[in-house]
């Protein structure tokens, strides 16, 4: 049985403008062979049982031939796999998808074309240059800028191409900038043409420049603009001065590591400018063992409080609590408490109302709220006084991590309450690599490093190794709460960024704050 194939396009760069039609591609393939020139993020999307295969091409050093690219290909759908050959920008416009899509016709495999957004526009697009323009270009042409411009047989008619086109679209130009440039003004061009040289377009290090064909080959060595990039040639390009709008962005140039396993909440980083990059260095994951999970839910009209401190904690009981044929009446009578607004949002999915917030998103605020709300306080102008019965003859079920502070727990005790901390999930360290990450951190292209727990601090310097510490050196340091700063600061490294709330939320706003005082990678 033969499998099948799709030739996707993953785009330019930035995550955003993958093809809705691409990443379902993504997520039920078995074999994914993707190249160097796209946003690995992509791979987070992936089915993590299927096979990787890098396929790289770097400043002319293959990985693999693409001889032997094609013999992979076909060999893993001869064996009856769904395989996504993932190309940057788009696989029809110098991808070499034609070539693997007619290796793949004459094997009889079946495949499909997923087309993908092209440099050639993208890049453009992103430094404000429009292709064409109802004032300036009604066309343009997108060549590649590698070609040996000196061979008596090319394959561009310069002649025509010249001064024939709006708009030029030169992909891969660097290396033979000069060679270009020469070409175009001795064919008819003039050298007060507008050029644009666009790096890593609608990347966070995106650099744009401008000047024309007879100065732009002086530009780029001055301002030392490297492969990969694209060429622009036209009048067009003089709309640029009004119509950028991403290097404009106030993050724009920022990259923010995220640490945790769900990046929900960053999102108004990206719409900022920033690009996120995930690398989760926690898993969360059932406990070893539900007995004390079994025993809470089997007595669960006992409690007076059923408290949650993380959407974790609500996703996992709740699961637990149904499959032992629990239903919500069960828990008729019981107060909900939940800590901050993400976590009573998880409790109101369930249809669950919550009877409790407490205003500080800590162990010590939790306690007065508790004790407030139970009538077994008095509430002067600073803090609650405890009356003499304190919490005696109450009952508290906290579901939690497999560690977790212990200060709640102990004060309750104290105050003469009786509360079951069963294990309800645990945070492991996932079988990851950090080769990637290892080089946007040696190249300084990480500019803020999140931490939402002591977890995802002390497992990230166990997957980087040992020299960790170094790494994050030059890289803002952000984190939720104090024992996740003590975890740093014990390794030598200072925290920068940390709200007063331990909130995702509260988290975003002051590294928005930072960045603000800290412009990176300002455009040219």
């Amino acid at each position: 049985m033969k499998g099948k194939v799709y030739l996707v396009g993953a785009g330019p760069g930035d995550i955003g403008l993958l093809t809705v039609k691409g990443l379902k591609c993504l997520q039920k393939a078995e074999v994914v062979i993707y190249d160097f020139h796209l946003n690995a993020q992509v791979l987070n999307y992936i089915n993590h049982d299927a096979d990787f295969i890098y396929a790289g091409k770097r400043g002319g050093h293959h990985t693999i031939t693409q001889d032997e690219i094609n013999e992979i290909i076909v060999q893993k759908a001869k064996e009856g796999k769904i395989i996504c050959r993932l190309k940057g920008g788009d696989p029809f416009v110098f991808g070499r998808g034609g070539e693997e899509a007619e290796i793949l016709a004459k094997n009889g495999i079946e495949f499909e074309i997923v087309p993908g957004v092209s440099s050639s526009v993208a890049a453009p697009a992103y430094a404000g240059i429009p292709l064409t323009h109802r004032l300036y270009s009604s066309s343009f042409a997108v060549i590649p800028g590698y070609e040996d411009t000196t061979k008596k047989e090319s394959a561009i008619d310069w002649s025509k191409l010249a001064t024939g086109v709006g708009t030029l679209v030169f992909l891969m130009a660097v290396k033979n900038i000069d060679l270009l440039t020469e070409k175009l003004i001795a064919n008819g061009r003039s050298p007060d043409t507008p050029v644009a040289v666009i790096r890593w377009g609608t990347r966070p290090d995106q650099r744009t420049i401008t000047g024309t064909l007879k100065n732009i080959v002086e530009l780029v060595k001055e301002k030392d603009i490297k492969p990969p990039a694209v060429m622009v040639v036209g009048d067009v390009v003089r709309l640029r001065e009004s119509l950028k709008w991403y290097e404009k962005k106030p993050m724009f140039g920022h990259r923010i590591l995220v640490t945790r396993e769900h990046p929900e909440g960053f999102e108004t980083l990206e719409e900022l400018g920033a690009e996120i990059i995930e690398f989760p260095t926690i898993e969360i994951v059932p406990p070893e063992s539900y007995d004390e999970l079994d025993k809470s839910i089997a007595k669960i009209e006992t409690y007076d409080w059923l408290i949650f401190t993380s959407r974790n904690g609500v996703n996992y009981f709740l699961k637990r609590f149904f499959e032992k044929e629990r239903d919500i009446r069960d828990l008729k009578g019981i107060k909900i408490c939940a800590i901050g607004t993400k976590t009573a949002a998880a409790i109101r999915n369930y249809g669950i109302k919550v009877d409790l917030i407490p205003d500080e998103f800590n162990a010590e605020g939790l306690i007065s709220a508790v004790v407030q709300k139970s009538g077994r306080a008095e509430v002067t102008s600073e803090l609650p006084n405890f009356r003499a019965s304190g919490l005696k003859g109450m009952r508290f079920l906290l579901p939690r991590a497999e560690v977790a502070r212990e200060v709640f727990p102990e004060k309750i005790r104290e105050l003469g309450g009786e509360i079951d901390v069963p294990v309800t999930y645990r945070a492991i360290k996932p079988e990851i690599h950090g080769k990637r990450l290892r080089r946007f951190l040696k190249e300084g292209k990480i500019s803020i490093a999140t931490f939402t727990s002591a977890a995802t601090f002390n497992n990230f310097r166990e997957i980087m190794g040992e020299d960790a510490d170094e790494l994050l050196k030059g890289v803002a340091i952000a984190v939720i709460g104090p024992v996740t700063a003590r975890a740093v600061e014990n390794a030598g490294l200072k925290v920068d960024i940390m709200p007063r709330e331990a909130t995702i939320e509260a988290l975003v706003e002051e590294v928005i704050k930072w960045a603000m005082r800290h412009v990176v990678n300002e455009p040219l």
